[in-house]
């Protein structure tokens, strides 16, 4: 899967986005936010949660955002992070390249209002050297994202 699933989805829907692929790790937002010079809070991190019911989906927030609990009880219930080996089993992509694009198993996903801060952000495109620019609006209209308010 990875970054070929990624082209993929993108060619399926007719939208050809530049990936950027380097020759350093972009897995971090740190990483991510010095390789394309850009402040960490462009960077669009990708979080995989499960909660008690047993729902799997992934959260969409800007890369210095972090999940407030209480928001993200009010706006899911209760549940916790994904381990590395499931996230990359559930998506097809390793950590540090997660994205909402080109997924292995359909998965709901969500977008933290942070990303509205921005006119265009930065996710991961499938590996932990790529990314590529896109407007929060448009991730939404092609992954089906749900806007939710999960994030300080």
């Amino acid at each position: 899967m990875g970054i070929a699933s990624v082209r993929a989805f993108f060619a399926q829907r007719g939208v050809d986005p530049h990936i950027t692929e380097l020759d350093v790790s972009t897995a971090t937002v740190a990483l991510a936010a010095q390789a394309h010079g850009v402040e960490p809070g462009r960077i669009a991190k990708t979080l995989a949660f499960r909660m008690h019911d047993g729902r799997v989906f992934l959260l969409v927030a800007r890369g210095d955002a972090r999940v407030d609990n209480t928001k993200f009880k009010a706006a899911f219930g209760k549940g916790k992070m994904l381990g590395a080996h499931e996230v990359e089993a559930l998506t097809g992509h390793p950590v540090g390249g997660v994205c909402p694009f080109g997924l292995a198993t359909p998965l709901p996903v969500y977008l933290d209002r942070s990303l509205q801060d921005f006119a265009e952000v930065l996710p991961a495109a499938g590996s932990v050297n790529s990314a590529l620019r896109i407007s929060p609006a448009l991730m939404a209209e092609l992954t089906g994202g749900e806007w939710v308010d999960a994030c300080q």
